[in-house]
C-alpha cells in the first residue's frame, strides 16, 4: 500500500495542524479522518476562517437566533459559536494530545483582532477564553505584535497555552521567544509545574514574497523570487536552536519544559507561477509545525515531496537575506508593513461577521 505523502512528514518531526474548522468538517467525520488518514495533529483557527464558516452555511443560524434574545453583543455571540466548536474538536484530538504528551493535539483559537494593540485587552481575553473553552490542549492565539509580546508572557505565566500568530520578521519573532521563556520563568518561580505548558510562533511565508517579490524584479533580483520567505524561515530556524539551548533554557527542560515550536503559516502558494506545495515542501523538519489548508493537504497528498529539507542550503539563505539588504530593501520596514496588513486583514473579516451575526438576529 502506498504511504500517505502527508503522513509521511511527521517521520522528519514536523507536525501538520490543519488551517481551518468549522461545524460541517467536525459533524462529518472529515476533521477524524484527516487526522487518521493523512496524520493531521491539530487545527488553526482565525477571524477569516470563521467569518467564512459562519456566513457561508446554514450551520450557526440557529445559535445566533437563540443568542438574540438575551444581551449578548454579537462579539459575545461568535465566541459562543466559536467556542462551541473549539470544544468539540479538542474532544476529537483529546487522544493524540494525551498519546503525544501534550506536544500535539491541540486546536487554535484567536483573541479578538480588536485587541492587536491593546496588551491589557488581550491579556484578560486570552483568560477569559481559555477558561471558557476549559480544554488542556485548547491553544490561545494572540499576535506578535509590540503590545502582544507582554500580554504573551503574562498569559504563559498563567499557565495559558498561546500559539503567537502573525510574525514577519526574526527581530520580532526573537522577542516572542523571549516572552515564552520569560513566563515559563515566572510560572516556575510562582511554584507551578511547568511541563504542561506548550506554545508555538507563527511565522508567515507566503505573504512576505507577495509583497517583496515585485520589489526585487525592481531591483534585478528577480532570481531571488520565492525564496525571500524561505529564507527567513531558515534563519528563524537558526534563532529556535539557539534560544532553546544554553544555561537558562536547560534550567526549564529540567523541569519538564517544551520548546516553543516554530509553526509555518501561509503555507499556500499565492503565486500560480509557483508550485502549490513550495512552502511546505522547503521547510520539513524536526520539532516544528506547519499549518496548512485543506486544498493544500489535498495537494500534498497527490504530489508534495516529504524530504528533510529544514537545515539544508543555509548559508544560500544568509546569502539570499544579505543581497536583499545590499539592494537597499529594508527587510524590517517591510515586515512592519505586513504586520499592519495583517491585523487589518483579520479586522476586515471579523468585522463582516459581526455584521452577519446582527443580519440574523433581525430574522428573530
Amino acid at each position: 500500500m502506498e504511504i500517505n505523502k502527508v503522513k509521511q512528514i511527521h517521520s522528519f518531526g514536523q507536525s501538520i495542524w490543519l488551517d481551518f474548522i468549522d461545524r460541517e468538517i467536525i459533524k462529518s467525520g472529515n476533521l477524524q479522518k484527516l487526522m487518521d488518514e493523512d496524520g493531521v495533529r491539530g487545527v488553526t483557527s482565525n477571524p477569516a476562517i470563521f467569518e467564512k464558516a459562519i456566513t457561508s452555511s446554514s450551520d450557526y443560524d440557529a445559535d445566533i437566533r437563540a443568542n438574540a434574545n438575551g444581551n449578548l453583543t454579537n462579539e459575545e455571540i461568535f465566541f459562543a459559536l466559536a467556542i462551541s466548536d473549539i470544544k468539540h474538536a479538542t474532544d476529537i484530538f483529546k487522544p493524540l494530545y494525551e498519546e503525544s504528551k501534550a506536544v500535539d493535539g491541540y486546536v487554535s483559537l484567536e483573541v479578538s483582532p480588536f485587541l492587536a494593540l491593546d496588551d491589557e485587552g488581550t491579556t484578560k481575553q486570552a483568560e477569559e477564553l481559555w477558561k471558557a473553552v476549559d480544554r488542556k490542549n485548547v491553544m490561545i492565539k494572540i499576535p506578535g505584535t509590540k503590545p502582544g509580546l507582554s500580554a504573551i508572557r503574562k498569559s504563559i505565566a498563567k499557565g495559558i497555552n498561546i500559539n503567537v500568530t502573525l510574525l514577519f520578521g526574526l527581530d520580532r519573532y526573537a522577542e516572542v521567544a523571549d516572552a515564552y521563556i520569560a513566563g515559563l520563568e515566572e510560572h516556575l518561580a510562582a511554584g507551578h509545574a511547568i511541563a504542561h505548558i506548550s506554545s508555538v510562533a507563527s511565522f508567515f511565508l507566503s505573504r512576505i514574497d507577495v509583497l517583496i517579490d515585485p520589489i526585487l524584479d525592481e531591483k534585478g533580483l528577480g532570481n531571488l523570487k520565492g525564496e525571500v520567505a524561505i529564507a527567513s524561515a531558515k534563519k528563524a530556524y537558526e534563532i529556535y536552536k539557539h534560544k532553546f539551548s544554553g544555561a537558562r533554557w536547560e534550567k526549564l527542560a529540567a523541569q519538564g519544559a517544551q520548546p516553543q515550536r516554530l509553526l509555518w503559516a501561509s503555507t499556500s502558494s499565492k503565486n500560480p507561477a509557483f508550485k502549490d506545495t513550495k512552502y511546505v515542501e522547503a521547510l520539513i523538519g524536526p520539532d516544528t509545525v506547519d499549518t496548512v489548508p485543506l486544498e493544500t493537504i489535498v495537494a500534498f497528498r497527490d504530489h508534495g515531496v516529504a524530504a528533510n529539507t529544514l537545515e539544508t542550503g543555509l548559508d544560500t539563505a544568509t546569502e539570499i537575506l544579505a543581497k536583499v539588504k545590499a539592494a537597499g530593501i529594508d527587510l524590517d520596514a517591510l515586515t512592519q508593513q505586513l504586520e499592519d496588513e495583517g491585523i487589518e486583514k483579520f479586522n476586515k473579516p471579523f468585522e463582516k461577521l459581526l455584521n452577519a451575526i446582527e443580519t440574523q438576529k433581525a430574522k428573530v
